[in-house]
């Protein structure tokens, strides 16, 4: 079943820049994409823009790497990823998916096309974050609450113990903001309940990856954002990996500021939602 995302009204609804501010297109995109080992696409969830634009990527990338992609995702987590295989190979039913697999609100207009995509195409797509109650465990009680886990359990997430660098990109600012608005959970547990998030998906990302292929990865943008995040964790784990980013904003024009500048090797920039 072939489904595509609604389009975005014709005209400007989006502009592409490099990490400097030089605009680019989206074939000059794919073009350095197809060269790399990981791609990371930084999106905003509630964007309708940027998933149709995702999608039209996606497709052109599939082209330009003839076929040696695998695709993965944030909006997925690890536990399903039996289900995505058996619905992906024609085993069971989409109803089943929807019912058994933990999928997001918006995944039937924004996400299930790629998901469909993958199928039609005999594509690998992985789930690649760590399941929710595990996240909110590390929120409550903090990384060390993951070592009482079975290790069932931990074949879900990134191998134990897990790295946190409060000074990454995102992560200081994510601290900085708990401190600023207290809320019943620790700054350092916050911080901590995403660390354990990029990291999981940085560890299957890297377990899935296709000899001389590539891996297209969906993400919100703070997970990859000014190579914090995902990209982090992968270069910590594979420095010679080939990482390339997508960031996404919004604003009230499409035009590049100096806040984008280093965002990632890329910017995608979108109006502000009305």
């Amino acid at each position: 079943m072939k489904i595509s995302p609604s389009q975005p009204s014709a005209g400007q609804s989006y502009r592409l820049f490099d990490r400097n501010g030089a605009p680019v297109d989206c074939e000059q995109v794919v073009q350095a994409w197809k060269r790399a080992d990981v791609v990371l696409f930084g999106e905003l969830h509630h964007s309708a823009v940027i998933h149709g634009l995702q999608y039209e990527m996606t497709r052109n990338l599939f082209e330009a790497t003839h076929g040696k992609l695998v695709l993965g995702a944030e909006m997925f987590e690890a536990d399903n990823q039996l289900i995505l295989d058996e619905y992906l190979a024609g085993l069971i039913k989409h109803e089943h998916l929807v019912n058994e697999a933990k999928i997001w609100g918006n995944y039937e207009p924004d996400y299930r096309p790629l998901l469909e995509f993958a199928k039609e195409h005999a594509l690998r797509f992985i789930a690649t974050n760590i399941p929710k109650r595990y996240a909110n465990l590390v929120a409550r009680k903090g990384l060390d609450a993951l070592v009482s886990l079975s290790d069932d359990a931990k074949h879900n997430m990134a191998p134990l113990p897990i790295t946190v660098d409060p000074g990454t990109p995102s992560y200081r600012e994510m601290a900085e903001i708990r401190l600023q608005h207290p809320m019943p959970m620790k700054a350092e547990n916050f911080v901590a309940a995403q660390a354990v998030k990029d990291a999981t998906m940085a560890h299957f990302i890297l377990k899935n990856l296709r000899e001389n292929g590539l891996f297209l990865h969906y993400n919100g943008d703070y997970h990859s954002r000014y190579y914090g995040g995902i990209y982090w964790y992968l270069k910590k784990l594979s420095p010679d990996l080939r990482v390339l980013t997508l960031a996404s904003s919004e604003g009230a024009t499409l035009d590049f500021s100096e806040t984008h500048r280093g965002a990632g090797d890329y910017l995608l920039m979108v109006m502000t939602a009305k």
